[in-house]
């Protein structure tokens, strides 16, 4: 018989002291009960969890004065909600947390602003649209295949590019997957964001066609794949495939019995295609591990840096922020399987994807990385940008960590 451990109260700073600040060791000490807690909650030790997760909701309320009292929140959330499916012994009758915050449905001016928040994704739009840009000089017809999370907000800053840069503006066909079912969520349908942008093209002299194909990311966006294989890229049309934080919902290895993961499908089927370019944005983290230790260490050893972004936010876009960030993290720590859709893989492990679906890497212009440092210097202080001459990449950085990376990529 396992003799259950049991927690000494007299181990554990005071709940009090803890809430004072989120100095280093703090932040060490709540990461290890996190990781405690796991362990407990997936080997059944319903005792242990229930006595870790107490002390947790103590120390770290989810609207603590400090970034990393939210951040071990979201975890603590998180765990109770794997503990409810796996030992509900460990949750019993207490109510430890109030309801999660619900994820907030943007309007396109609120998403917009929302977006501009912090370098998250203009970062990836900026590096993008450059190297786009350079790319279809010269077509008559310019194919996006837009695979964002971000609900087309590249775009439209996208098209003012073209009307201003290009000597003769190109017929613009922009076609967008129907998949809507990750957050950021928006409160109107896309056939309704197709209007508006269409429209707005026009403001720009832009002709422009909009189209949605019913594709989503769990089966790589067959169907999708299968339209434009059908409907190839006519004389002088350039094919441009824009994935700005969207492969990594495409299932990866673990969810396939096959020699080739849906992942490495999709990105061969891409390069099948024959694409003028390709952009590849994502976050630089690994979230892949089937061990949910390995995974929790992970995941809060990158998604402290959102939290510590927010401080400077007003309290609604950090409520907004932070509960995107949550439904991340509770995917990550609280789900497997199929519903286990966050599968984030770090940029070595995305370029060695690319180069084996037989895409070679393009450096972004120095043009770009100028316009990328101005517009870092609109944001916080802690905001960088690194480039890495091995693989041509651009890497977005807060306070010297790896955030986000943009790379370009052609056919070979």
């Amino acid at each position: 018989m396992t003799k259950t451990r049991i927690l000494n109260p007299t181990h554990f700073p005071s709940p009090k002291s803890l809430r004072c600040g989120s100095g280093g060791g703090d932040t060490n000490f709540m990461e290890q009960l996190l990781l405690h807690c796991a362990t407990a909650i997936d080997s059944n030790d319903a005792a242990l969890a229930h006595q870790i997760l107490w002390v947790l909701n103590n120390i770290a309320p989810p609207d603590g004065d400090s970034s990393t009292q939210r951040l071990t929140s979201a975890f603590v959330r998180a765990l109770l909600s794997r503990a409810v499916s796996k030992i509900p012994a460990a949750v019993g009758n207490a109510v430890f947390l109030p309801p999660a915050e619900e994820i907030h449905q943007f309007s396109l001016v609120e998403l917009a602003g929302f977006v501009d928040l912090t370098p998250w994704h203009r970062f990836g739009f900026i590096a993008a649209n450059a190297a786009i840009l350079t790319a279809v000089e010269g077509y008559s017809t310019v194919h996006i295949v837009d695979l964002s999370l971000t609900h087309c907000m590249q775009i439209p800053t996208l098209i003012d590019a073209m009307a201003n840069k290009l000597n003769k503006p190109p017929l613009l066909k922009l076609t967008v997957a129907s998949s809507s079912d990750l957050p950021p969520f928006i409160n109107i349908s896309y056939e309704e964001l197709g209007s508006k942008l269409v429209n707005f093209a026009t403001t720009r002299n832009i002709e422009m066609q909009f189209t949605i194909v019913p594709s989503t990311y769990s089966d790589g966006f067959s169907s999708l794949l299968q339209q434009l294989r059908i409907y190839p890229p006519s004389f002088n049309e350039a094919l441009v495939v824009n994935c700005h934080m969207m492969l990594r919902y495409i299932p990866e290895e673990t969810l396939t019995s096959s020699s080739s993961s849906i992942r490495a499908v999709f990105l061969k089927q891409l390069r099948s295609l024959n694409p003028t370019i390709v952009t590849l944005i994502e976050e630089d983290a690994d979230l892949t591990s089937e061990s949910l230790v390995t995974r929790i260490r992970s995941a809060f050893n990158y998604f402290w840096i959102p939290f510590d972004t927010t401080d400077t936010f007003m309290s609604e876009q950090r409520r907004w922020f932070e509960a995107e960030i949550s439904w991340k993290i509770e995917n990550v720590v609280a789900k497997e399987g199929g519903e286990r859709v966050e599968r984030t893989e770090t940029k070595r492990r995305w370029i060695e994807r690319m180069r084996e679906a037989e895409f070679g890497g393009v450096r972004v212009k120095e043009e770009a990385v100028a316009d990328l440092k101005a517009m870092l210097e609109e944001h916080a202080v802690g905001w960088g940008m690194k480039t890495d001459d091995d693989d041509a990449s651009l890497v977005l950085t807060w306070k010297g960590h790896s955030v986000v990376f943009a790379t370009v990529w052609v056919p070979i």
